[in-house]
């Protein structure tokens, strides 16, 4: 890729060590650490690192959108924003038409009435897509911001509003 990338477990990783409550975060690495013999021995999940100005959680509940920008200045949650949600301020945010309708896309084609989306925006202002959690928590989001997820997430179980 010609750059940083950044290491991502694929499920939650949570500990304790030392009495401490732990988890592993997404963390940046060098094309160097990747001739590290221990890569070889099982699956990896690498990606592109994105520099951002901040970045969105987007909760599309039924082809409803609810997005909220998260900014965070600690060094740990700029590479990661879960490592540190004590510096988070929350912003809520009317996604690009485009991205809109890709996230519209991507669920229709995945068939999913539920995602979490999580997008890095440059300090350009691109919105660049890594991911889709068909579970990811939304609360959080809901608490900070007042938007109202949770009641988005009942009209679709009861059918309303579709």
């Amino acid at each position: 890729m010609g750059g940083p990338l950044v290491h991502k477990p694929f499920t939650p990783v949570r500990g304790t060590v030392g009495g401490r409550t732990v988890a592993v975060y997404t963390s940046v690495v060098r094309a160097e650490h990747l001739s590290h013999p221990d890569i070889a021995t099982t699956a990896h999940l690498f990606q592109e690192w994105v520099p951002k100005a901040y970045e969105v959680r987007l909760t599309a509940v039924g082809g409803r959108l609810f997005a909220a920008e998260i900014h965070t200045d600690s060094p740990a949650g700029r590479v990661d924003w879960r490592s540190d949600y004590g510096s988070h301020r929350y912003r809520v945010c009317e996604p690009p038409p485009a991205v809109a309708a890709g996230v519209r896309r991507t669920l229709d084609r995945l068939d999913l009435p539920y995602g979490a989306f999580d997008f890095a925006v440059t300090p350009g202002g691109e919105w660049c897509f890594p991911e889709v959690n068909p579970s990811g928590q939304f609360g959080f989001v809901e608490q900070a911001t007042g938007l109202p997820i949770t009641a988005a997430v009942a009209d679709w179980l009861e059918g309303k509003g579709m």
